[in-house]
């Protein structure tokens, strides 16, 4: 898991736009974004939270199509999904105090995980 606020922030700010949302999106299947507070007791309880729902040792039918075994990765990015969108105002996020935006590696290897930002300018 990763805090990707800051480069959202400065996503935002340069792009010279006032007011509108900006879409956060991970590429692939088995990343996921959110939005959390990104403190040492939450960054332990999602995961393990994650691990309940999906367990890794669980069979999953996407091991026999593929031969792998990222199925519990796959089930947990599609339950938090693979983006978000925040409104934003005088071109900074609105973001709760302790709310950070995030990305979330659940594949059973490392990643370098690829995201896009977009903007959406308001009318």
């Amino acid at each position: 898991m990763a805090d990707i606020t800051p480069e959202v922030e400065k996503f935002v700010k340069e792009s010279s736009v006032e007011s509108g949302a900006v879409l956060v999106f991970s590429v692939g299947s088995t990343g996921a974004v959110t939005t959390i507070e990104y403190e040492p007791g939450l960054k332990k309880d999602l995961p393990r939270i994650m691990e309940k729902i999906a367990p890794y040792g669980d069979s999953y039918e996407h091991h026999k199509t593929w031969g792998d075994d990222n199925g519990s990765g796959h089930v947990k990015a599609s339950i938090i999904g693979p983006s978000v969108l925040i409104p934003f105002h005088n071109s900074k996020p609105i973001l709760g105090t302790w709310q950070q935006v995030v990305i979330i590696n659940f594949d059973t290897r490392r990643r370098r995980r690829r995201v896009i930002l977009q903007i959406l300018r308001s009318c």
